[in-house]
C-alpha cells in the first residue's frame, strides 16, 4: 500500500500525466464532471461526478470512417480507434460496475468493438472509495461494495489529510511504484455510512417476464416528459445511432449517444414504430434494466449511482419502480 499527502495531488497528477492522458472529477460551475487534468485545475473529491465517465470509453460522438466520392468513385478511409493511454483518477466503485456491464455489451457474445476495446485496453482505473454516500445513493442494494472497488487498477481511500492507494492489477502496481510522491505504509479503510435508499431487485425479472401488457405501464409513464436526460445520466446506457455528414465531395460516418426514449429511435425508414407512444418507451426502460439486461448477462443494469434520481425533472424514481413493481398483483 502507498500513502500520499493531499498537499501532494498536484504533483501526483502532474506525474501521472507525464504517462497517460488523465481525467479527474474537477467542479466547474458547481458541477462536477471527469475533465482531462492540467495544472491549475482543482480536484473535487467531495461527491461523485454528475456526468458518469463512460464517454472516456464510449464517447458521445465518434467518427468511424471518412469518404471522398468524385462522379461514380469513392475511397473510403478507415478511422483508427483510439488507443492512447488514460487514467482516469477518482472513479468510483459504482461507475467502475458500470464498466463491467459496457464490456459485456461491447465485447462479448461472439462481437469486439474495436473502437471500445481500444480504449478500454489502454486505460488505468484508480478508483476511489465513497465514505459519505448521496442521499440519492442505492449502490449497496445492487451488490457493490461502496467503500473499494475489486475490478479497479488501483483502488484509492480517503483518510482526511491523506489517501491510501493499493494496487489490484499488474499494470497497477507498476504505475505506483513509479510515483515518487508515493510512500510505503499501511492503513485500514475508513468506516463507510449506508445508504438511505434500499431496494430489493433479487428475483424481479422473472416476474417482469409475465408483465409485458400489465397496465401499470401505461399508468407509470404518463409522468414522464421523454427528455432522456435519465439515459445520458446513466452509466450503463449505451444506446447509439449511425450517421454521416456530407461537406461537398467528402464525408464522414460517425456514431452517437441516443435514448431510446425518443419517438425517433425506433422509427422504422418506412414510417412504422413499434414504439409509438410514451408507455412502451417507459415500459422498454425498465424492462431492459431490470429484465432483458439480467437475462442476457445475469446483471442488473443499475449500479445505485442515484444521478437519475438526482436529476430526472419529473422525479421517475427507479428505486420506487423497483418497489412497486415488487408489490404489483400479476395473473399467472
Amino acid at each position: 500500500m502507498k500513502i500520499l499527502d493531499k498537499s501532494k495531488l498536484k504533483d501526483l497528477l502532474n506525474s501521472l500525466s507525464g504517462e497517460a492522458q488523465v481525467f479527474a472529477p474537477v467542479n466547474e460551475d458547481d458541477v462536477i464532471k471527469f475533465q482531462p487534468w492540467t495544472d491549475g485545475k482543482e480536484v473535487d473529491l467531495s461527491s461523485n461526478a454528475l456526468l458518469p465517465p463512460k464517454d472516456l470509453l464510449f464517447p458521445q460522438t465518434e467518427t468511424m470512417y471518412r469518404y471522398t466520392t468524385k462522379g461514380m468513385k469513392a475511397e473510403v478511409a478507415e478511422v483508427a480507434a483510439g488507443s492512447e493511454k488514460q487514467v482516469i483518477f477518482a472513479i468510483r466503485p459504482c461507475d467502475v460496475r458500470s464498466f463491467l456491464m459496457m464490456d459485456d455489451v461491447f465485447l462479448t457474445k461472439g462481437y469486439e468493438d474495436d473502437y471500445y476495446k481500444n480504449k478500454r485496453d489502454n486505460t488505468i482505473l484508480i478508483s476511489l472509495g465513497c465514505k459519505d454516500p448521496e442521499p440519492t445513493c442505492f449502490c449497496d442494494s445492487m451488490g457493490i461494495d461502496k467503500s473499494e472497488s475489486e475490478h479497479a487498477d488501483i483502488v484509492m481511500f480517503d483518510l482526511g489529510e491523506q489517501l491510501a492507494l493499493d494496487a489490484k492489477t499488474d499494470a497497477g502496481k507498476a504505475l505506483l511504484d513509479s510515483l515518487s510522491e508515493l510512500e510505503d505504509g499501511s492503513a485500514d479503510k475508513p468506516d463507510t455510512a449506508e445508504c438511505i435508499i434500499k431496494v430489493e431487485p433479487q428475483g424481479l425479472a422473472e416476474k417482469l417476464a409475465k408483465m409485458f401488457e400489465h397496465p401499470y405501464w401505461e399508468e407509470l409513464s404518463r409522468k414522464c416528459i421523454g427528455c432522456g436526460a435519465c439515459t445520458y445520466l446513466c452509466p450503463t446506457c449505451h444506446c447509439f445511432d449511425i450517421r454521416r455528414k456530407n461537406v461537398g465531395e467528402e464525408g464522414f460516418q460517425f456514431r452517437c449517444w441516443d435514448s431510446c426514449m425518443f419517438s425517433e429511435y425506433t422509427r422504422m425508414a418506412g414510417g412504422h414504430n413499434p414504439r409509438p407512444s410514451k408507455k412502451e418507451r417507459v415500459r422498454n426502460r425498465f424492462l431492459h434494466k431490470l429484465q432483458y439486461f439480467p437475462e442476457r448477462y445475469d446483471k442488473v443494469a443499475c449500479v445505485g449511482c442515484g444521478r437519475c434520481l438526482a436529476k430526472c425533472p419529473v422525479n421517475m424514481d427507479i428505486t420506487r419502480i423497483i418497489k412497486e413493481l415488487g408489490e404489483v398483483a400479476v395473473n399467472e
